[in-house]
């Protein structure tokens, strides 16, 4: 096994990704991970046995520039495999605050959170009538917790 880098469109990364994991599980080819690092835009890195596999498994897929651009020694990677820690977990039915953005001050309840996303889906209390609004997790504040705990 090896790990390969694909060059794509900037910006498409998650949907090239998401086509070759579809892709791979359909035709059942032996990849073993695909890699979306955030800190290198336009490029995504695919674990599998050899460039051959990457060229069956990329070919006429939109947004892919360039494919198998040699074996990356995973050490070249280590740093975008340490995984993130979430400072406040945000549960459905958490009161927040929005602290940036045009809803800047208000707060809301959590409907839904998507944590591959990190978007959470809330409703604002002042509103006369709930209207859904997708926030980044990064733009809300835990004030009151489901659990009845909050700062």
């Amino acid at each position: 096994m090896g790990i390969f880098a694909i060059r794509t469109t900037a910006g498409q990364e998650r949907i090239v990704a998401s086509i070759i994991y579809r892709r791979a599980r359909e035709r059942k080819e032996p990849i073993a991970s695909i890699l979306i690092p955030d800190g290198i835009r336009g490029f995504i890195f695919i674990e599998a046995d050899n460039k051959e596999t990457i060229r069956r498994i990329t070919f006429g897929i939109p947004h892919v520039k360039g494919r198998a651009i040699g074996k990356i020694p995973i050490e070249q990677l280590e740093q975008f495999l340490v995984p993130k820690t979430a400072i406040t977990p945000i549960k459905s039915g958490d009161i927040v605050e929005i602290t940036s953005g045009p809803f800047r001050g208000e707060r809301a309840r959590v409907i839904k959170v998507d944590t591959d996303k990190e978007e959470a889906v809330v409703e604002l209390l002042t509103s006369a009538s709930p209207i859904p609004l997708r926030v980044h997790i990064d733009v809300i504040k835990v004030v009151r917790s489901e659990s009845g705990g909050g700062t």
